[in-house]
């Protein structure tokens, strides 16, 4: 097969993150020749550093990628064409559509309510005279699944029991001996990526008040306010963006993480840690609704399930209170079992590219 991905970035790293796995997953586990179009090559960048954003055509890991600007150059669709989160195609490359007849994918948004399996997968007439179907990701067999890549928990797990290779990446990330001899002595390890409207300085505290201290990794750019935070028991240490391989293994050794939007969230599930999920902020809470879908599905025990709603919450709660008793003994060793348990289960569900991949040439033989 080959494909055309079509990636706006709206939400910074998300989309684009979403996308260049979706993009890896196909080319490098079916071996689909795979275009990814991208309107926002600076940002692509930050997670990896291959591309260069001055070039509008490049080759990345046996993966086309173009700069997404119009009028497009290249109107040669492939067999699949997938819009990412409802960006719609260029209309000149529609056009271009309608001679050929590509399979057309509207990759949907992440969701856990009810609605999306009775949607997956379902056609709709465009006016143009193409057929677009809706592919949901999502958390059971009846959606399109999630992204993970064959060998992740041999990986992850390997790389969770190797402190000594740990502590070698952290070094590389510029996390000073002193810090990563205190996590060596008990002290827990967060990371943080959130919006803006997080009350990551609410959440500092709770972490400086717990008995064995903790540290707290944050990108560069993320939560500004923090540069003037400085609590005792508390080290906070700012650390680049990396490549999504090094993001994983960050998320992998952390005991705690923060994340944000759909990717990061994803990839967080899969480090079969605690996190919290600062899911993206929609128009009149609808986001809040879709989180409280996900939390009906992750048996959280009620101190971390009050922390996730309060971290997601516009009005301002006491989050440094709430985050001591998620972290108290009790409710930690329940949450860490949670953790551990939901990706048990979800990696027994299919991996989403092969799923869209199977999808399409199911799709195909009808044709």
């Amino acid at each position: 097969m080959r494909a055309d991905i079509f990636c706006r970035v709206v939400d910074n790293y998300g989309d684009i993150g979403v996308c260049w796995r979706l993009a890896r997953r196909l080319a490098h586990g079916r071996g689909w020749q795979v275009r990814l179009w991208v309107d926002d090559l600076d940002a692509f960048a930050r997670i990896e550093p291959g591309v260069q954003p001055a070039l509008a055509t490049q080759t990345l890991q046996n993966i086309a990628v173009r700069h997404w600007r119009e009028p497009l150059t290249e109107l040669d669709p492939g067999d699949v064409v997938i819009e990412a989160f409802a960006c719609d195609p260029p209309a000149e490359f529609i056009a271009a559509m309608r001679a050929t007849h590509p399979l057309w994918i509207n990759l949907e948004y992440l969701s856990a309510e009810a609605w999306v399996e009775s949607c997956h997968g379902l056609p709709s007439q465009q006016p143009s005279g193409l057929v677009k179907h809706f592919f949901f990701p999502g958390f059971t067999a009846a959606t399109g699944g999630l992204i993970r890549e064959p060998g992740l928990s041999a990986a992850r797990d390997a790389w969770q029991a190797d402190r000594p290779a740990q502590d070698e990446f952290l070094r590389r990330l510029g996390v000073p001996e002193s810090v990563i001899a205190r996590r060596h002595a008990g002290a827990r390890l967060a990371t943080l990526f959130c919006y803006p409207q997080a009350p990551a300085a609410d959440l500092a505290r709770g972490l400086a008040a717990l008995p064995e201290g903790a540290i707290l990794l944050v990108p560069q750019g993320v939560a500004p306010a923090l540069d003037g935070v400085a609590l005792s028991g508390l080290d906070i240490v700012r650390v680049p963006f990396v490549p999504q391989p090094d993001f994983d293994r960050l998320l992998w050794l952390a005991d705690l993480n923060l994340v944000r939007g759909e990717d990061s969230f994803v990839r967080a599930a899969w480090a079969g840690r605690p996190f919290l999920w600062q899911i993206y902020p929609q128009q009149d809470a609808v986001h809040l609704t879709k989180l409280d879908a996900w939390l009906a599905r992750y048996d959280l025990p009620a101190p971390a399930r009050a922390l996730m709603q309060a971290w997601n919450a516009a009005a301002a709660t006491d989050v440094a209170t709430l985050a001591g008793a998620a972290l108290a003994d009790g409710p930690w060793q329940a949450w860490e079992n949670t953790a551990r348990e939901w990706d048990k289960a979800q990696a027994a569900l299919p991996d989403l590219g092969d799923t869209l991949a199977d999808f399409c040439t199911d799709l195909s033989k009808t044709r």
